[in-house]
């Protein structure tokens, strides 16, 4: 057979392989963080048909004479050029500028990604469209990130490190006929209504308080037969583990709201193992309590801070907006750079993992010898269609050109048949 033939059909394999790459990238044109590839092509063996020769004193040097036996794919690369950034408004969303990838987790597994979508679970983990948790520094006690220790990013009420009490708001209806008889007016027996709650000391340590209520004795209802309502209540703070219960005392208007109320020291000191939490009286707030005869709805709010936003910064730190007005750090994304990016292998789900010709992932955190965050902002692919569209055609010529190989070379052999006849 003429080794035009074969030469051909190799031409023909490597632009079906040049057309599926460029069929791929195509297709992620708006996939986030994907990066195109290439083909690249390289020469077979030559057949060697003379040998070069060394020149003489009479006669020159020759060269070799070699006829090329085809080509094949020489790479298959992925580019790692930066793609355009589309501003999403959404704050979870993370586009890096620069060199870097985002670490995501599956198991014993981390992969790395340029697609900075993200969302959080119901366990207020950072996690990926596929569930795979993102990895990051963490904070200690003292709110400060815990450097060179990767750990799962949380994002949530959980390990929001709460402020320590300084306040008490107490809203709502005492009933007042768990104080009084509506009948006669005359306490009655055992009159206590507790309402139950957290404090946090300076470290942010949760402890069980308590606020009792109780009847003094003296404090009989108006002659009214309409409401009745409570002249006055002995009041006690409490709380577990400080050892120290702080007593007052309320009364209440002929509409059953606040008129004033005393307490027996200020500021009220709960201490908890030496370390002391102080809250002033004015900073007990008793404004919105009322003593009818009607629904007990008292409770005691504003006590616990909760999260009501959080915003990601260029460097990666995650921050906790609080209910309170405070904002937390709650830790940092980590980003991780190769010597050779495009050593790395795709994995699907715009994941990549680590090879051997890859290195060793470096960690650092944004801005750190790395590439920065842009938050609320997705990489786009750094497909160009213009470009893909002229390969495409390219790729198509060439197929055509080696289809022409064969016919032609088949005609040729078609001749050296009909030689007999």
């Amino acid at each position: 057979m003429l080794r035009s033939m074969y030469a051909g059909i190799s031409g023909m394999k490597n632009f079906q392989t040049k057309l599926d790459v460029i069929g791929n990238n195509i297709a992620n044109v708006n996939t986030y963080g994907y990066k195109k590839s290439r083909v690249t092509f390289k020469d077979l063996v030559s057949q060697e048909i003379a040998g070069a020769t060394s020149p003489s004193f009479e006669r020159g040097g020759t060269n070799p004479q070699q006829v090329g036996l085809g080509a094949t794919v020489g790479s298959i690369d992925t580019v790692q050029t930066q793609g355009s950034m589309n501003t999403t408004g959404r704050p979870l969303d993370l586009a890096i500028s620069g060199d870097g990838f985002f670490i995501v987790n599956e198991g014993a597994q981390n992969y790395y990604t340029r697609a900075g979508n993200f969302y959080i679970d119901q366990n207020g983990m950072l996690v990926n469209s596929e569930g795979m948790r993102v990895l990051g520094y963490g904070v200690d006690n003292n709110g400060s990130i815990v450097e060179n220790q990767l750990s799962i990013l949380h994002i949530g009420n959980e390990i929001i490190q709460q402020p320590e009490t300084d306040s008490l708001t107490v809203v709502g209806n005492l009933d007042a006929s768990q104080f009084i008889n509506t009948t006669d007016g005359n306490p009655t027996a055992n009159p206590t209504q507790s309402l139950d709650f957290k404090i946090f000391d300076a470290n942010g340590i949760e402890h069980q308080a308590t606020i009792t209520f109780n009847n003094p004795g003296s404090s009989a209802v108006p002659n009214k037969t309409d409401q009745y309502y409570v002249k006055s209540l002995d009041f006690s703070i409490s709380v577990a583990g400080s050892g120290t219960t702080q007593s007052g005392n309320i009364t209440f208007g002929s509409d059953g709201t606040i008129n004033n109320f005393s307490l027996g020291s200020d500021p009220v000191t709960f201490t908890f193992n030496g370390n002391p939490v102080e809250i002033n009286k004015e900073a007990i707030d008793f404004s919105a309590l009322t003593a009818h005869d009607a629904t007990g709805t008292a409770d005691v709010v504003g006590d616990v801070a909760e999260l009501s936003g959080y915003q990601i910064g260029s460097s990666g730190e995650i921050s906790a907006v609080l209910s309170t007005g405070d904002v937390q750090l709650l830790g940092q994304i980590a980003l991780a750079d190769f010597n050779n990016p495009g050593g790395l292998e795709k994995a699907g789900g715009n994941l990549y993992s680590m090879t051997n010709n890859s290195g060793v992932a470096e960690i650092a955190v944004p801005g750190d010898g790395i590439g920065s965050l842009l938050p609320a902002t997705l990489e786009m692919s750094n497909v160009d269609l213009a470009t893909a569209f002229t390969e495409m055609i390219v790729a198509e010529r060439g197929f055509q050109a080696n289809t022409r190989i064969i016919t032609t070379s088949d005609q040729i052999l078609q001749e050296l048949v009909n030689l007999k006849r």
